[in-house]
């Protein structure tokens, strides 16, 4: 059984603005160790996949900076989107072309945005995921989560017949609940958090992308078997925008009968916006998160970032989020680092599009 593995490396968010650009998504900023959040999620599936058949999935114009952060995989391997029409239709399209190249392979689907350790254990489940699909060609996996807590930024999967050590069938996929709810699903013992993480066999996949997306299915098949080709490319961009822009978990999981949750017993984390760091990476002595060339004295608990060889010094400060760019400086109160889409929007309005 030929096994694949797609990261999902589109978006282009700006949650981690000035940094994060919409030329220039998160997963490209090599802020932890000195690499990037794709080069993690690569790193990680080597445990279990060969180079050749790890793909990623991506905005055509990030495939360039992809190829260059991810220079040993084929250039055959990088799937370029013409324009993000969320996670169906990305699924969709690289299940195709996995399917054409490797017929009857199963494919892997992972995130290229976050935090997860230890490999082992992430490798271990991803393996046990691939064996029920061999063990049962007809169902859809999906990775949960174990909790660390009541999370609301969460979405969650209720688990339902076990049906060996840490895997069960689903009974329910919850969308984000507030704190109380949270707190009950954790007390439960019935919930782990949705990964956004999948496994399946390509042709059943297509099968219910057939059923649920079916103009989806037609777009991407007729670009599939000649995927290198300029017309291909041409017949994508035309048709592509076009199409319903849903995730897979409400076109198709929440929908299928036979899916199936394999525990991921991990560390994880979404570095959601500046203050995450912190969760991820060692502070200094007095608390504080750095990178770059930064000097601080009696200051405490802020996140310094400096571009370059840009300077940031700082003194007497506490709890702030200073970020410095090569065109732009954020510096704002740790407490407002979730509240960025306000004032990227104000940036906007006075400045068009020359810092998005």
């Amino acid at each position: 059984m030929q096994q694949v593995a797609v990261i999902m490396a589109g978006g282009s968010g700006t949650r981690l603005w000035p940094l994060s650009r919409r030329g220039r998504p998160k997963q490209l900023l090599r802020l932890l160790g000195g690499k990037s959040l794709l080069r993690l999620s690569y790193e990680r599936l080597l445990g279990t996949f060969p180079n050749e058949s790890i793909c990623v999935i991506a905005g055509a114009e990030h495939l360039a900076a992809i190829a260059v952060e991810l220079p040993e995989l084929p250039p055959a391997n990088l799937i370029g989107e013409p324009c993000g029409r969320d996670t169906a239709n990305a699924v969709a399209l690289a299940a195709a072309i996995v399917q054409v190249r490797w017929p009857g392979a199963t494919m892997g689907v992972f995130t290229a945005d976050h935090v997860i350790s230890p490999v082992e254990r992430f490798t271990h489940a991803v393996r046990g995921g691939f064996s029920q699909i061999e063990a049962h060609p007809d169902v859809l996996v999906t990775f949960g989560i174990v909790p660390a807590g009541p999370s609301t930024g969460m979405g969650y999967i209720r688990r339902g017949e076990a049906l060996g050590v840490g895997v069960h069938r689903v009974r329910q996929f919850k969308e984000k609940p507030d704190e109380p709810t949270a707190r009950a699903y954790l007390a439960s013992g019935e919930y782990c958090w949705n990964s956004g993480m999948f496994a399946w066999r390509c042709d059943t996949i297509l099968e219910h992308i057939q059923r649920r997306l079916p103009e989806t299915f037609d777009v991407v098949m007729s670009v599939a078997s000649e995927w290198e080709s300029e017309r291909a490319r041409q017949r994508l961009t035309e048709r592509y925008p076009r199409l319903t822009r849903i995730s897979i978990d409400f076109a198709v999981m929440e929908h299928a009968e036979n899916v199936l949750v394999v525990d991921m017993d991990v560390i994880w984390h979404d570095l959601g916006s500046w203050t995450a760091l912190r969760a991820v990476q060692q502070g200094d002595a007095a608390g504080n998160i750095v990178a770059g060339e930064v000097v601080a004295l009696n200051a405490h608990h802020n996140v310094f970032v400096s571009e370059g060889d840009h300077l940031v010094a700082a003194m007497g400060v506490s709890d702030l989020v200073v970020v410095h760019s090569r065109d732009a400086t954020l510096i704002c109160r740790a407490a407002d680092a979730q509240r960025l889409k306000e004032l990227l929007a104000e940036i906007e309005r006075r400045h068009g599009d020359r810092y998005a």
